[in-house]
């Protein structure tokens, strides 16, 4: 999964596991920016009583680096408090909830959100704003749940929009193939234990998750303030990633009102897809997972030498024979996913950030929206998707896939051939959206999330 459990601390933690981040020039409003960061990983619609919500002892943040020094000009951040309305009662909701006031929904969220910068500055851009319910039910709970959803989407003080609030799971992949000795299905009857090649299933189908979406104005995210035009500027670039973070100290009381204090301490960070979860080893994960992106150098030989372009040739034998045989540092993935692509690699494209090494999702502002996207975004000719950036449909794994075994390697090294697998490798055949999988065309773009009530998250 892209960021779902992907470290063994954070999986025992899913309030503050960030799970995927989106940064994308918003296809309906070019002139802005969404930045949307996920967490709570695998939410079974049905998980009542006790439903998914934020964490009021979290600080959730989404930072912008807009000079390429892989330090954030611009934080986000986002801190919850929810109530319990009727402590008398076990229930989620004691009726109906046909409004987000509802005094029916026994636990209402809220959160505030405050734009940081460099300098120490802050503006508190929107206070006690209300999250929507979890979607329990289409007829007794939550009828009009997009009505309920579209009355959380508040706007910001100095422009923009903000929601918060569950959605439906979009990041889609073959999780319990993948993850079984790296078997692709459409692939697995040339695998060292075969069988015969099947479609993929997405994993994640029928999951909800807990979004943090933001919508600004693109002249709030540039170094100089102004709408960046011109995609060979370096102005126009940003990285994004986004972090959670704990008190340092917890003390527990025997009543259950638990005591935080300290400082906040950063338990969890996401920038590109899959990094954490596919590039970086089990023993390093958790460091990485506390660590800052301009500190990132130190983990740049998981990507010169990862282990799946390794496996790739010993799991299928006699399908990655050029893979298998190349030695070089994968300077392809080092770019790609660590200093962003720079100039004269890709025609019309570059979203480089400069020599330090970094994870973070970078995204050429000044590059519009695609009008016939394609979900393998730059590997399919679609300059405005991944790795520019990160839409909410783009296929990662199809590219991370296809990257990892070779696919990008001549474009910084032209006597390799790719094997011809690699063009094509993929968990899902052919490479589509899944169905069942659904998004909606306007802020905050992820779809309805899945009611409880007719949950079947794997029928």
């Amino acid at each position: 999964m892209s960021s779902h459990r992907e470290a063994p601390e954070i999986s025992k933690d899913p309030v503050a596991d960030s799970t995927d981040v989106y940064a994308f020039v918003s296809p309906d409003k070019p002139d802005t920016v969404t930045l949307i960061a996920n967490y709570v990983p695998l939410e079974e619609p049905a998980g009542g009583p006790n439903f998914y919500e934020f964490g009021d002892d979290v600080l959730y943040e989404i930072h912008i680096d807009n000079d390429g020094d892989a330090l954030a000009e611009i934080t986000y951040q986002f801190i919850f408090q929810t109530q319990t309305r009727n402590p008398d009662s076990f229930l989620y909701n004691t009726g109906q909830i046909t409004s987000i006031d509802s005094k029916n929904w026994n636990r209402p969220q809220f959160y505030s959100v405050t734009r940081v910068n460099a300098n120490g500055t802050s503006t508190v851009l929107g206070s006690n704003l209300a999250c929507p319910p979890c979607n329990i039910g289409p007829l007794r709970s939550t009828p009009n749940y997009q009505q309920l959803a579209e009355a959380a989407i508040h706007n910001l003080t100095g422009g923009g929009s903000i929601f918060a609030g569950q959605r439906a799971e979009g990041f889609y992949v073959d999780l319990g193939s993948i993850f079984d000795l790296a078997d692709l299905r459409p692939f697995q009857n040339l695998h060292l234990i075969p069988s015969p090649a099947a479609p993929g299933v997405n994993g994640t189908q029928g999951y909800n998750v807990h979004s943090i979406a933001i919508q600004v104005p693109k002249t709030q995210l540039t170094s100089d303030g102004l709408n960046p035009t011109d995609p060979s500027s370096p102005v126009s670039v940003i990285g994004v990633w986004t972090t959670a973070s704990r008190r340092k100290a917890t003390i527990l009381q025997s009543n259950g009102q638990n005591v935080e204090s300290g400082p906040f301490v950063q338990v969890s960070r996401l920038g590109d897809p899959l990094i954490n979860e596919v590039i970086i080893a089990l023993g390093d994960k958790d460091r990485w997972n506390a660590s800052q992106p301009v500190n990132d150098k130190q983990f740049a030989h998981y990507y010169a030498h990862p282990e799946l372009a390794k496996l790739l040739p010993v799991l299928y034998p006699g399908v990655f024979p050029n893979l298998a045989a190349y030695t070089k540092d994968r300077v392809d993935l080092e770019a790609i996913l660590l200093t962003g692509i720079p100039s004269g690699i890709i025609t019309g494209f570059q979203n480089s950030t400069g020599s330090t090494q970094a994870d973070m999702l970078r995204l050429n502002m000044a590059i519009p929206p695609s009008s016939s996207p394609n979900i393998l975004g730059i590997l399919g000719g679609d300059l405005a998707g991944f790795p520019n950036g990160r839409r909410v449909f783009d296929d990662i794994v199809a590219v991370e896939l296809r990257a990892v075994a070779g696919v990008t390697i001549p474009l910084v090294d032209k006597s390799f051939t790719p094997d011809g697998a690699a063009s094509v490798i993929n968990d899902f055949s052919p490479p589509s959206i899944p169905s069942g999988v659904s998004y909606i065309k306007q802020f905050p773009y992820l779809g309805v999330p899945f009611n409880g009530f007719d949950s079947q998250p794997h029928p």
